[in-house]
């Protein structure tokens, strides 16, 4: 066995094409995590759930910084409760055969990048189970710059991480004690987190609803997806507040003349500049098809 290890991440996530990093990790690029920061994580589930997955999100969170969004890629640990043999085996596999250094907890945090979260599955442990303090929590703000944590079990120094600006650490509970009498053994391998499951390269969005695993080989679908659904939403608001279209209105199927209402809206409103870059002619299409099936004036 062997940690982190990019012949088996490779094989774990045949459906990414994409760039990888070093250790087989799917990369997804810069410019989409920045369109997923602008999204919500009901627009994230909307695109996901036209995949059939339904265990990406887990919501019986604390937070270190309530208000602050957290968007980046997964880097996955699996503890479990020490067995002594077993713990001795993987203890000397990273010490030794991988040059590894300190406890569980801090190879896989030395091992961080721009954007990256930790996801921890501690098994909701929090006495002897707080993976990081107020040290490692200051390692992961500086490491990833806009990433954090979601650790399915304990944190210590609460008071020390709440002073730390550029972090986020969603976590079960907290306790004095350090961590201790727990083994890895996996180290980016699928995690449980909760009622979720994420894979390591999956894009993480956590919200103060809770956190979202979006799998990266639909991120591109689910990020114009949402763009698609926000987007329509602020021309929707706007033209409610105006009184021009019923709520059963918006909320159905849009008629040609909406289309088009809100097509000119959206080439010359600058609430809409952010998001030119996408296209609608199919939306337009399907409903010249659907107004011709239903014999209506288009």
């Amino acid at each position: 066995m062997k940690f982190n290890n990019a012949e088996d991440l490779i094989q774990l996530t045949p459906l990414w094409t994409g760039e990888r990093f070093a250790d087989g990790r799917p990369r997804v690029s810069d410019a989409l995590l920045a369109r997923l920061r602008r999204i919500t994580l009901e627009e994230a589930w909307a695109g996901v759930k036209d995949f059939d997955f339904h265990n990406q999100f887990e919501g019986r969170f604390h937070r270190t910084h309530p208000g602050r969004k957290m968007v980046g890629r997964a880097v996955t640990a699996v503890l479990v409760p020490k067995r002594p043999d077993l713990d001795t085996t993987l203890m000397n596999q990273g010490l030794q055969a991988e040059g590894r250094r300190g406890f569980f907890n801090q190879w896989v945090i030395d091992t961080l990048v721009e954007d990256d979260v930790v996801v921890v599955d501690l098994f909701d442990k929090v006495h002897e189970g707080t993976y990081v303090g107020g040290n490692l929590s200051t390692a992961i703000a500086t490491r990833t710059k806009r990433g954090g944590a979601v650790i399915w079990g304990g944190i210590r120094d609460l008071e020390q991480i709440e002073k730390i600006p550029d972090v986020q650490i969603y976590y079960r509970g907290t306790d004095p004690t350090p961590i201790m009498n727990v083994t890895m053994v996996g180290f980016n391998t699928p995690a449980r987190i909760g009622n979720a499951i994420c894979m390591p390269g999956d894009v993480v969005i956590g919200t103060q609803s809770g956190v979202y695993f979006i799998p990266p080989h639909i991120a591109e679908y689910v990020a114009e997806d949402a763009e698609k659904n926000h987007v329509r939403d602020i021309f929707g608001f706007l033209r409610l507040e105006e009184k021009a279209y019923t709520t059963a209105q918006i909320d159905a199927p849009w008629t040609v003349p909406m289309w088009e209402d809100f097509l000119r809206w959206f080439g010359t409103d600058a609430r809409a500049e952010d998001y030119r870059h996408l296209a609608w002619e199919k939306e337009l299409q399907d409903a010249r098809s659907l107004a011709a099936k239903a014999g209506a004036p288009q």
